[in-house]
Formats: C-alpha cells, structure tokens, sequence
C-alpha cells in the first residue's frame, strides 16, 4: 500500500517530501511518537524528533523505551529502498538498543548516509551480490550532549535478480 501511495506521489511532490510527510501522516509511524523533522533532497540525510509527551512517557516520567526504539526503526531500510533504487533489496535484518540514560527531555536522531558509503554499497552488492551493512545511531537530547540510547541496525542488501533467483532454490 505504501509503496503504492509513494509512486503515484511521485509524480507531484519531491522524494524528500513524500518521505517526510509520508513518515509523519502513516499510523504505523504516529503510534512511535516519532516526527521526521528534516529530510534532505537527495534523502541522504533524515532528521527525527521523539518528543516526550503523555503518549510516551513510562511510569517514572521519562520517555518509553520501546518509543525510542520504534521511532528509529524504519528509517534506515526505507531510506535505502529510495536511495538505491528498484535494483536492490533492502531489509531490515537485526537491530540491537542499549539504553544509556532516561530521556526525560525529548530525543533526537540523525540518520546519514554519505556519496562515498552509498557508492561503495553498490559496488559491494555487485561483487557480493548481497551484503549486511551495519549503521549505529545515537538518540540524544536536543544539544547532542547526552546519549539517552545507542541502536545499531544490520540491514540486508542484495541486488535484486540474485534475491529473486535464491528464493526460489
């Protein structure tokens, strides 16, 4: 369905504005707190917001875990699936939190990928013909100072025949 609403906007709105406003109207990704802040043209960059708030906060006032966690989820594999094109394909495989601190405070994330990691992931895949690739994140509070979590996501990556041709085996 989303994939669907994602090509038919396509042909009106930019990739970073579909992402955006995509991210923050879906109910799977409401129902985490999370808002998409920033979204940069070329996708390589995503900026989230958790803010704390009735909807999240735990029994001892500090946002809820699974609340950080949910809101850096899909981030990742979505914003390969757009950056690398039809291709390639893209899951989110193994995901790993280590909780530092309470976020008493509202949290904030940066998802980056650079020209440099998206070229290599290509050239990998075609060597490899499927790859995991390791991205760790912090969730901190506005100034960056304070980590409140560390999630480390492994996201699968394989060039799209050869997927096709080893699921049938």
């Amino acid at each position: 369905m989303y994939a669907g609403l994602n090509n038919f906007f396509k042909k009106y709105f930019k990739d970073s504005t579909i992402f955006r406003y995509g991210f923050n109207i879906s109910p799977m990704y409401r129902r985490s707190t999370g808002r998409i802040k920033f979204v940069s043209d070329d996708l390589l960059t995503v900026k989230v917001e958790i803010p704390i708030s009735i909807k999240n906060k735990n029994y001892v006032g500090s946002i809820f875990g699974g609340s950080l966690f949910s809101a850096t989820d899909p981030i990742f594999m979505i914003q390969l699936i757009n950056i690398l094109g039809k291709e390639y394909v893209v899951w989110d495989k193994k995901a790993t939190i280590k909780f530092r601190r309470p976020a008493f405070s509202s949290g904030f994330v940066d998802f980056v990928f650079t020209d440099h990691e998206i070229e290599t992931i290509k050239e990998r895949v075609k060597i490899e013909k499927e790859i995991d690739l390791v991205k760790e994140i912090k969730i901190t509070d506005k100034s960056g100072s304070v980590v409140f979590a560390e999630v480390s996501k492994t996201i699968y990556i394989a060039n799209k025949q050869y997927y096709k041709n080893k699921r049938r085996n």
